[in-house]
């Protein structure tokens, strides 16, 4: 496959657009979105082709848990119709902030949310051990409650609390990819694979059927990239560079990575499950799969990353003949 040196997948964390700080409004949504596509846009401007994917844990887990406190009243409806309502709904305000933002740039852009079905495996050994935080942290005594009301699993977050856990499967497939190939071709910015994409798995006849999940973002993303031929998967977080012993008295911040340094470090610990390790094992899937590089950055330094001036950047093993 040919890599497109200018197209990248951006990754955007759920808590970027759903900050823990806010109180949920759109209103607060919307203006945390137009802060972040203020950065995207001049990316765009400066010749940039993107595709824009984005987390959503805050958002379906508020989703889940008003079900759950309402479901005397309204029949609850199934976790993969709760994602795709998340993925619609963050779809559709960062597609509108990013259309505004354009525009009154005077930039000729359009912006539009695909719908998208990420295909698992109904087998996968995640559906039996759920490790994928969602929602709303919890005191102890409030989340041991909640738990014996509805039977969901919860788990301590990096000591900010407790957060319902779900499954996480692995992604396959991304159903609609030749939908988003049509957008790009076309000059359309998509806003694709929102939360993960919407689970699904493939019935006995065939069929196609949600079910109870959450994929994780970044895995998605960088299936994603690879499929499309992306030249860059760009995943952002709140700090602008991956560390070794992070949050430790020999912590230090890396530059660059090679794979083979990614996957020693990623073995020995250094990226834990719930922290950087899902973004760096998403890194290494996109490499694998024929990807240039990966960059893990935060927003604000978005640029000056893709410059090759601020985040860390995980790119091939060198191989004989390459340079």
């Amino acid at each position: 496959m040919t890599f497109d040196e200018r197209l990248i997948v951006v990754a955007i964390g759920g808590n970027a657009v759903y900050p823990p700080a806010i109180r949920g409004t759109a209103e607060e949504q919307l203006a945390v979105m137009t802060a972040a596509c203020e950065r995207l846009a001049r990316v765009i401007g400066a010749g940039r082709r993107m595709v824009l994917t984005h987390g959503n844990g805050p958002v379906v887990g508020n989703i889940l848990f008003r079900m759950a406190r309402t479901s005397r009243e309204l029949a609850p409806m199934p976790m993969d119709v709760c994602v795709a309502h998340s993925q619609g709904g963050m779809g559709y305000m960062l597609q509108q902030s990013l259309a505004n933002v354009l525009a009154r740039r005077g930039m000729d852009a359009r912006v539009t949310t695909v719908l998208t079905e990420v295909e698992v495996d109904a087998a996968d050994p995640a559906f039996a051990r759920p490790t994928k935080p969602v929602g709303k942290f919890f005191a102890r005594d409030d989340a041991a409650r909640i738990a014996a009301e509805t039977g969901w699993q919860f788990v301590e977050d990096a000591g900010r609390g407790w957060r319902r856990v779900v499954p996480s499967p692995v992604p396959r497939r991304i159903l609609d990819t030749p939908a988003i190939k049509a957008l790009l071709a076309a000059g359309v910015i998509p806003v694709a694979c929102g939360g993960g994409g919407i689970p699904v798995a493939r019935s006995a006849n065939g069929d196609y059927r949600g079910v109870a999940a959450v994929i994780d973002k970044d895995m998605t993303s960088a299936l994603l990239a690879a499929d499309l031929g992306a030249g860059a998967l760009v995943m952002l977080t709140a700090v602008e560079r991956v560390a070794l012993d992070f949050g430790k008295p020999a912590e230090r911040w890396l530059d660059r990575m090679s794979a083979a340094e990614a996957r020693a470090h990623l073995a020995d610990g250094q990226f834990p499950p719930g922290s950087m390790g899902p973004k760096i094992t998403a890194a290494l899937d996109y490499l694998a799969r024929g990807g240039r590089q990966a960059l893990v950055t935060s927003l604000e330094r978005l640029e000056e990353a893709l410059a090759g001036t601020a985040g860390t950047r995980i790119v091939r093993d060198a191989h004989p003949g390459e340079g």
